[in-house]
């Protein structure tokens, strides 16, 4: 999980703001929104950021193709090594970045996070995505962008805004993680 995005791990305190149906219902919307912008699946690569957005690109290329009827490329583009907070975060071990056989050159490459937030993730991606291609465009999808930003960046595709506070945390759990779909929010003033 990124860490300027969500809680610490074992944080289940919250109030719930998405359950699992919520879930599957806004990564079908997004889905659809992907293919309405692309026109069709024609050269989309997804590219989850590890490590939650990897299956939420997973569910959203299941979703394009039982639409499309084809496969849509998929992997994981990991952005450790890119961020710019290093020194003051604790270490991570990188996750494995794997890039679909078709590459990303000439292609629409949709990046995929759990939540939005600052906007450095993103920037990070940016940065590894261009030492493996360029893509002829690329549009971010999160499942959900709670504020904040400290950099010009917007999202293409937003499962849903979530207004926080600074002082709150968003935490995204799936179940292919963590056992169960939910996002939750805790923390900041009520």
């Amino acid at each position: 999980m990124c860490p300027d995005s969500a809680a610490p791990e074992g944080s289940s305190n919250g109030r719930q703001v998405l359950g699992a149906a919520d879930i599957s219902r806004v990564l079908r919307r997004i889905a659809h929104e992907i293919l309405e912008a692309n026109k069709g699946a024609d050269d989309i690569v997804l590219l989850g950021i590890p490590s939650r957005g990897v299956p939420l690109a997973k569910r959203l290329a299941a979703l394009i193709a039982e639409v499309e009827g084809s496969d849509i490329p998929c992997g994981a583009l990991d952005i450790t090594m890119y961020r710019d907070d290093l020194r003051r975060q604790p270490t991570r071990a990188p996750m494995p970045t794997q890039i679909p056989d078709s590459g990303v050159d000439g292609k629409t490459v949709v990046l995929v996070d759990d939540v939005l937030y600052s906007g450095r993730t993103v920037r990070a991606a940016l940065d590894a995505l261009a030492d493996h291609g360029r893509p002829a465009a690329v549009r971010l999808a999160v499942l959900v962008d709670r504020g904040h930003r400290e950099l010009p960046i917007r999202a293409d595709h937003v499962g849903k805004n979530l207004p926080t506070a600074q002082s709150e945390t968003v935490r995204v759990r799936l179940a292919e993680t963590d056992e169960a779909d939910s996002v939750t929010i805790a923390g900041g003033a009520r």
